[in-house]
């Protein structure tokens, strides 16, 4: 994959994260903040303060995640972001670790 391929590919992902929370804030009692600077998404939960950052790491071609419940890499395999430890699978990873930290079920 080129570094363009994998720049399209994680703001792909970058965005879908910020639409599906958005979507998931209006439609549950998820409150958070996301901001975005660059690679770096925030994800901030309103009600406890903690964070969730997502980034890509375009040398590595890697999406990161660093959450209460640790750091996690994913690497793409096909269309799927894959993580580099225990072949989760990064959207339902993500997901898990929102639903924990908001306190709220979401599927992204």
């Amino acid at each position: 994959m080129t570094e363009s391929e994998f720049l399209a590919a994680a703001e792909a992902a970058l965005d879908k994260i910020e639409t599906a929370l958005e979507s998931a804030a209006e439609q549950t009692d998820l409150d958070v903040e996301c901001s975005r600077s660059g690679n770096v998404l925030e994800i901030e939960f309103v009600d406890n303060g903690s964070k969730i950052i997502v980034n890509s790491q375009a040398p590595m071609q890697e999406l990161w995640i660093a959450a209460k419940s640790g750091g996690f890499h994913y690497k793409q395999k096909g269309n799927i972001w894959v993580n580099t430890r225990d072949g989760s699978e990064f959207f339902a990873a993500l997901s898990g670790m929102i639903s924990s930290q908001g306190g709220v079920p979401v599927t992204l």
